[in-house]
């Protein structure tokens, strides 16, 4: 199980995010809303500028106050630690 910080010390299942989202644009918004009324939002901002939206899996959303590319560059680096991890292995027993 792999947890990603989507901002203050929260953390989130890396395999239940689906989307990554920008709070720019009025479909944002309207999904932001949507979950709202649903009772399926979860507010990580901590009272800070919402700049991202995570969608999840449950169809809950998640509002965090990192950069969408952040996050992304956060997920990248967790795929990519598996692979570094036994190349240092190698490197390691040498």
């Amino acid at each position: 199980m792999q947890l990603i910080n989507v901002g203050f010390g929260n953390t989130v299942m890396v395999s239940r995010i689906i989307a990554v989202v920008n709070t720019g644009s009025s479909p944002a918004r309207k999904l932001k809303e949507l979950a709202k009324e649903a009772g399926r939002l979860v507010d990580v901002t901590e009272g800070r500028r919402t700049r991202s939206l995570l969608v999840m899996d449950s169809n809950h959303v998640v509002l965090s106050s990192i950069q969408p590319d952040t996050i992304s560059q956060r997920l990248a680096s967790l795929q990519l630690s598996p692979h570094l991890s036994s190349a240092l292995k190698g490197v390691e027993a040498e």
